[in-house]
């Protein structure tokens, strides 16, 4: 085995380069073309490298005030012009309204009526004679009036000439159920929301009735700006419908028989009327204490005025209520005093009564 391993290595193959005949004849062909030197074309520039040019220190920055937005702002004569844009006009649209000064829009008063209610608790005191009689004068002075019978026995209805048995809608509609009160109102001397018997059932139908006590209040809303004047009859007691007319009104007016047992009436009156202001209506006052039914020839009535003017002092009315049998009579013709008998005595206490209650209100 020693005779093989020193067999000799075998040579490496000789790599012979052999030209490719493509090679040679693309070789030929570079020899025959010249060489061809490519000169600068005189419309071609070469760009110039641009140097940075050298970093200059900015200067302190000087904060400039801004002036304010509604300051006028000086122009220089020579650039004025009507095609030079102002400073305000880059401002958008929105922006302008912060410019503009803005106006208080003064609202024009919504007028109301005037509520004025006549409440006694005590029976045969006037208080329809003086309701109508007063909202007539008012009438005849140039002013819009609308009555308002809120007694169940209708005599204010009665008293314009319209029979309450054969009244086909009446406040029981509109306090019970929410008639519009326009519906109801009747032409006459004045303008009445006419009353029927069924109101001597309101209280109890109206028992169940949430804000049972504003319901007169929230109807009056209908027709508070047709009328100057409000003026309300309400029944002999302090029942709902009393407090009805208390709530929606601004003043009463308490009628006053010139006698010892009408006089006791007013305490429990003005019991009344401070839980109204209390709980209902603060804004309720009582506008005057009225003397009717005065017989000037017996000394009871004149000693009865001056217990009114010793407790009451200005609430008392200068203006006094005589007994006349034209009140009586007037009634039956279905019209006032002032047009059943214009020029009479009757017809002119209520006249100087009405002209007492516009000084008042002018006063005020």
């Amino acid at each position: 085995m020693g005779f093989l391993s020193r067999k000799k290595p075998k040579p490496a193959p000789v790599e012979i380069e052999e030209g490719h005949p493509i090679d040679d004849e693309l070789q030929r062909m570079e020899e025959l073309v010249p060489e061809r030197v490519e000169e600068p074309r005189a419309d071609i520039e070469t760009p110039a490298v641009e140097e940075e040019p050298p970093v200059l220190e900015e200067p302190p920055v000087v904060e400039e005030e801004e002036p304010a937005l509604n300051a006028e702002v000086e122009e220089d004569p020579e650039e004025s012009g009507d095609a030079r844009m102002k400073a305000i006009d880059l401002i958008a649209p929105t922006r302008l309204d912060f410019l503009a000064e803005k106006e208080a829009a003064e609202e024009a008063p919504v007028k109301t009526a005037e509520v004025i209610a006549f409440a006694n608790q005590k029976g045969g005191v006037a208080k329809t004679t003086t309701t109508l009689n007063l909202a007539v004068a008012f009438a005849e002075s140039g002013y819009r009036v609308l009555c308002i019978d809120l007694d169940p026995q209708g005599n204010l209805t009665m008293s314009q000439g319209i029979d309450p048995d054969k009244v086909e809608k009446s406040l029981y509609d509109v306090l019970v159920n929410d008639m519009p009160i326009s519906e109801i109102i009747v032409k006459r001397e004045i303008d009445i929301a006419v009353a029927s018997i069924d109101l001597a059932g309101a209280e109890i139908a109206m028992s169940t009735k949430i804000g049972r006590e504003r319901s007169l209040e929230k109807a009056l809303k209908e027709v508070a700006g047709d009328y100057d004047f409000v003026c309300i009859d309400t029944p002999p007691s302090l029942g709902l419908l009393t407090i009805n007319a208390l709530t929606a009104a601004n003043k009463v007016i308490v009628p006053v028989q010139c006698e010892y047992l009408s006089m006791r009436g007013l305490v429990q009156l003005q019991n009344t009327l401070r839980m109204i202001q209390e709980n209902l209506n603060p804004d309720v006052k009582i506008e005057g204490i009225l003397p009717t039914m005065l017989d000037s020839r017996t000394i009871h009535a004149k000693e009865a005025i001056e217990i009114l003017e010793e407790n009451f002092g200005d609430l008392v009315f200068q203006s006094r209520i005589k007994k006349a049998i034209k009140f009586a009579e007037a009634p039956v013709k279905g019209a006032s005093v002032l047009k059943y008998d214009s020029s009479s005595s009757a017809a002119n206490y209520y006249r100087d009564l009405a002209k007492e209650v516009l000084s008042h209100g002018s006063a005020e």
